[in-house]
């Protein structure tokens, strides 16, 4: 390690250096949240860097409880699992038409997806409000599942249809040879290989969903319909006028943290691997 160290050049030493400060930051801020959500107050402003002596796991449950966070949590699973779930059905038929489909407008039919990706989300709030509260589904999971599908499609698609394309043809057309139709080329060829493709796009849809913040602010209003990132709004908020408990809100954002990390920690080399994979042509 030392010696390819030694043996980079310049701007590779460089962004190591960068790379590894950021990686040390990141690491020490997540400890420091938790370390604070296991103090009291008084332990948290008078010793703010120093490790808890007595740990008060009172906190989780006040913020899990009495916070309403079991409810909180359970809303934002449900939505973005469920969310995850109907992108995979809509972007996976529709990335393998765009990369193996010869059809007129396919090369349009992509780019407007493409275009998709540089929509500003704030552009869409009133639209988004508009449209919802038409369909009656404004301030309700539901509605918020659907606009979370709607925003992550461009995306999904474009990465998905780079993994289709990173496959060999010859499997196809060896399969086509052997009678099967385009549905089962589809579904026992094609699918299977781009797997870790899917993966990856779940992986990473799911944690951007997870901790979406914006689009749920606008459209969600009811306490019973807030997911995670409103509870934790919602808790700054009445701290503003109560002085609040602080260690309470860390424990809030720890367990906000915990799916990610557990994601990161567990999924990180198949979602590194389909990223490698999508990316060689």
């Amino acid at each position: 390690m030392r010696a390819s160290l030694m043996a980079a050049s310049p701007k590779k030493l460089l962004a190591y250096l960068i790379l590894g400060a950021w990686s040390g930051l990141s690491v020490f801020l997540v400890v420091w949240v938790i370390m604070a959500s296991l103090k009291n107050t008084r332990g948290l402003f008078g010793q703010p860097w120093s490790l808890p002596t007595s740990p008060v796991f009172e906190n989780y449950v006040k913020a899990w409880v009495s916070n309403r966070f079991e409810h909180y949590f359970l809303n934002s699973f449900l939505v973005v699992s469920c969310s995850v779930v109907a992108l995979l059905l809509v972007a996976v038929p529709a990335a393998y038409v765009l990369s193996r489909g010869q059809f007129k407008g396919r090369k349009t039919l992509l780019n407007f997806f493409i275009f998709g990706m540089g929509v500003p989300i704030p552009l869409l709030f009133i639209p988004l409000v508009v449209l919802t509260t038409e369909l009656g589904i404004v301030d309700t999971l539901v509605g918020l599942g659907i606009v979370y599908v709607s925003i992550a499609l461009p995306f999904t698609i474009y990465v998905l249809q780079g993994f289709f394309s990173s496959l060999p043809s010859e499997l196809e057309s060896a399969a086509i040879i052997d009678g099967c139709s385009d549905w089962q080329v589809f579904w026992h060829v094609m699918l299977p290989l781009a797997a870790p493709g899917a993966a990856t796009v779940a992986i990473l849809n799911f944690v951007a969903l997870w901790n979406e913040y914006q689009i749920s602010l606008v459209l969600i209003n009811s306490p019973e319909n807030r997911t995670l990132s409103l509870g934790i709004y919602s808790l700054i908020t009445s701290m503003q006028y109560s002085g609040g408990n602080w260690p309470g809100l860390f424990a809030g954002v720890t367990i906000v943290m915990v799916p990610t990390v557990a994601l990161y920690i567990f999924l990180s080399e198949r979602m590194i691997s389909g990223i490698t994979m999508g990316g060689v042509k």
